[in-house]
Formats: structure tokens, sequence, C-alpha cells
């Protein structure tokens, strides 16, 4: 199972209506896989702040968060997905684990 598919299976433990796990690590150029990006949308997020809602995403991932360099998280309950429809696209590598 690749880290990908792991860190999908982990987050299903929201009840998402919506998950997706993308694999970032090829806009870093270390080549390895150690970057994701995780859209979730689950009405387990209703009622808290963004930094609660990251914090139950960290709790949820468990040991999978120190395998891995870095997890953007982007949260939304169904009504605010339905407002927003998409999450915002990530930067590109400013270069600070370039070699």
């Amino acid at each position: 199972m690749t880290m990908q598919e792991r860190i999908h299976q982990q987050l299903t433990a929201l009840a998402p209506q919506h998950l997706e796990v993308l694999n970032e690590s090829h806009m870093h150029s270390r080549g390895q896989e150690t970057h994701y990006k995780a859209v979730i949308v689950s009405e387990q997020f209703a009622g808290l702040n963004s930094v609660k809602r990251h914090q139950k995403v960290y709790a949820t991932m468990g040991e999978l968060m120190s395998q891995i360099h870095a997890l953007a998280i982007h949260t939304y309950t169904a009504e605010e997905w339905t407002q927003v429809g998409a999450a915002p696209a990530s930067p590109v590598c400013a270069g600070g684990g370039k070699h």
C-alpha cells in the first residue's frame, strides 16, 4: 500500500462525505514521497475552528504523521464545501528542502 493510500485509509475514520488525498511530492525536488494534501469534508468539523479541525486530523493520523514531511490540510463541513467547491491550489515549493 502506498503512503497516499495509507493516509486516505486513516482519514476515513472522520466519516468524510468527500475525501481527496493528493501526493504533491512532485512539487519538491528531493524525489521522495513525503508531501501530501488532504481535502476532507466531514460533519465532524462542525462548530470547530481551523486549529481544532487540524488537531482532529493530526489525532486521526496518529503515528502516520511522523512518516511524512508535510501534509496540507483543508477541512470543510458539507455546507462550507458547497459554498467553496474546491480547496485552494498548493503553492510551489519555496526551495527550503532542495538539494
